[in-house]
């Protein structure tokens, strides 16, 4: 496998070019070791992710990039490793102090509030000391980025379309006002349609200048708005670059892609 590295392939549909490559990292994580009981998911991993990035985590199910994610957010405690945000170690503290701290989570399978009404479920979005003054203008913000959800905003989020439920997820995360947006299989049960309009979202939430760290089963559509990526197998980061240079590798072609 290529020794990871730190390339950067800028996309062209994304902003100035090589913005924020020689500050220091937004993120970091280093030698993180995790699991669940008795089974061990991640070995040493160790990825990076600098302000404006938007930068994507691929590999077979299994392979450790949500719980790579529930690190970051604080749902499972490191047993080794450092994790910092913004210059500041928070390896293992509590998943509901990462919202004030400027970090949202939108986790696999949507998580909604299916008996509540849209606009209910993006209010509780907001719910904590950093974002709650600023609720009625995040609100505004999201129902302009998703354009559907103003149509549907009174209501149940229950009886909405996958694709829109999956809208509702990336709103509420957003609705925290996070400097980080975790993404966990935005993807998932989307027709290619729907697909194709939901990561059309997500550049533009980059574009607005949130940093994204995603983790995506379909490699192309993920690498296609990245600037870098990471393959993880087995728990350990085993190849890093460029979006671009990630996508014309043979080896990624072989094992993802089928070519």
């Amino acid at each position: 496998m290529t020794t990871p590295s730190p390339a950067v392939a800028r996309d062209p549909h994304r902003g100035a070019p090589d913005a924020g490559r020689n500050s220091p990292p937004l993120l970091e994580l280093t030698g993180i070791r995790a699991g669940y009981g008795d089974l061990q998911a991640l070995f040493d991993i160790s990825l990076e992710v600098r302000a404006g990035e938007i930068v994507t985590l691929i590999g077979a199910n299994g392979a450790g990039k949500t719980t790579t994610l529930r690190v970051i957010s604080g749902s499972v405690r490191p047993t080794v490793g450092t994790v910092r945000f913004d210059g500041r170690d928070i390896t293992g503290l509590p998943a509901h102090t990462m919202p004030v701290r400027g970090i949202s989570h939108v986790p696999e399978g949507r998580q909604l509030f299916p008996f509540m009404t849209v606009e209910e479920n993006l209010d509780l979005g907001a719910y904590n000391l950093r974002s709650r003054p600023n609720a009625r203008t995040a609100l505004a913000e999201q129902l302009e980025l998703f354009p559907k959800l103003k149509e549907r905003r009174r209501q149940l989020a229950g009886t909405l379309s996958g694709g829109e439920q999956q809208m509702v997820a990336i709103a509420r995360g957003l609705m925290a006002a996070p400097r980080l947006l975790l993404l966990d299989e935005p993807s998932l049960g989307l027709s290619p349609k729907v697909t194709e309009e939901v990561f059309a979202r997500i550049r533009e939430i980059g574009q607005r200048g949130v940093t994204v760290l995603l983790v995506e089963q379909n490699v192309v559509d993920g690498l296609s708005i990245s600037d870098r990526g990471y393959v993880i197998e087995n728990g350990r980061v085993t190849m890093t670059g460029g979006a671009a240079e990630l996508l014309r590798d043979d080896k990624i072609r072989a094992a993802y892609l089928g070519l």
